[in-house]
């Protein structure tokens, strides 16, 4: 058994003047005071990697950076997914004994330290060296295709892609760390400028500085815990060229793994935190996921499904579409958002009922995928 005892998050955007281990210290302290932890506390450190700060021992050198001396540390990098792939590695180890408070952090300055072109360059690298990188695709560009298939085949449209971008601006409005406040419509949406058709830029995230960290141990430390329940992954590919069929995606093998794992059925699930990096990534891992059927996400998403008030409140922060996207820092602001919701702290957002909460990451171009769930436990 594991619990995710503390949890810190930086506003995302521009934060002039702070380097990658700025912020990831930052996030860092915050999830150690709310687990009320000291840095002495940590024999454990997972640290997802940086492309602005692309050091080959990132973890230890963020290690000495902190002031912590840990028996375990490790780097993990599997893109999207690197935050819940170093989360369901913290769980294995401190449920192994290997460590009982691992601190799992990430964090960078994209959006100030790197040049447009740099970041181009080095997201451009998720490609295939001989038949795609050569090519000059960049990620929007694959999802732009992989957008195009999907509408083609279930009928999805872009105005329903907007609908995504929209309700998670929606909820970045009412977050003071959000990098957006400005409400959006469908068809600000639709008039946003091209980035890879079907793709605009309103349905794709924007570049952010930010950290984001937690803490993983043994015991829990506080009145209400959050226990890891169980998680699972799927790799099924890494380059686009190399993808199975849409219907055959990871997304559906890893949370039937998970759900294998815990016993859980969907219909469990009382809050979702879904990857969101392109509105079609998060239309079709909802569906992926089991959360709606095949080409009806959207409809969900108009009929209130999604919302805060909904049958299923979905990534109430503002995701990555609207929150922001730090790099591996980006996605580990859904698992804060989670475990403020759980334990009853998430403000003027807070839901209902967040007693079990189903996580998603993912990868690449849907190339790698973790499931977890999350248990509040009193």
């Amino acid at each position: 058994m594991s619990f995710i005892t503390g949890v810190g998050l930086t506003p995302f955007g521009k934060h002039d003047g702070s380097s990658s281990l700025d912020l990831m210290s930052q996030a860092a302290q915050a999830a150690l005071d709310d687990a009320g932890l000291k840095r002495a506390d940590i024999d454990g450190i997972l640290c997802g990697y940086s492309t602005v700060s692309p050091h080959i021992m990132l973890a230890t050198v963020f290690a000495e950076h902190f002031g912590i001396r840990p028996s375990y540390a490790h780097a993990v990098q599997v893109g999207g997914a690197t935050g819940l792939a170093m989360t369901m590695l913290a769980h294995h180890l401190v449920t192994s004994g290997v460590a009982r408070n691992v601190l799992v952090v990430a964090g960078e300055n994209r959006l100030t330290g790197q040049s447009r072109d740099a970041s181009i360059q080095a997201l451009a690298q998720v490609g295939h060296p001989e038949y795609e990188v050569s090519l000059g695709p960049t990620i929007p560009a694959y999802y732009g295709l992989v957008a195009s298939r999907y509408m083609h085949e279930y009928g999805v449209t872009e105005e329903d892609l907007a609908e995504f971008a929209v309700l998670m601006r929606s909820y970045a409005c009412t977050h003071p760390g959000a990098q957006f406040h400005d409400p959006i419509t469908v068809a600000d949406v639709m008039a946003s400028k091209p980035v890879a058709m079907p793709l605009k830029l309103l349905d794709c995230c924007p570049v952010s500085d930010g950290g984001a960290a937690f803490v993983i141990s043994r015991e829990r430390t506080g009145e209400a815990g959050v226990r890891i329940r169980g998680c699972a992954q799927a790799h099924t590919h890494q380059h686009v060229t190399a993808a199975p069929a849409l219907s055959e995606l990871g997304a559906e093998i890893s949370i039937a793994r998970a759900k294998k794992a815990t016993g859980l059925p969907i219909s469990d699930v009382r809050y979702a935190a879904i990857y969101d990096s392109f509105t079609i990534t998060l239309a079709m891992l909802l569906e992926d996921l089991g959360l709606a059927g095949r080409g009806e996400a959207a409809a969900r998403v108009r009929s209130g499904h999604f919302s805060r008030d909904g049958a299923m409140p979905l990534n109430t922060h503002g995701g990555l579409l609207s929150y922001g996207h730090c790099g591996v820092g980006g996605a580990m602001a859904h698992l804060v958002e989670a475990h403020l919701q759980m334990t009853g702290r998430a403000a003027c957002r807070q839901v209902r009922d967040a007693s079990i909460a189903l996580l998603h990451g993912d990868g690449g171009v849907l190339s790698s995928h973790v499931s977890m769930f999350l248990e509040r436990v009193r």
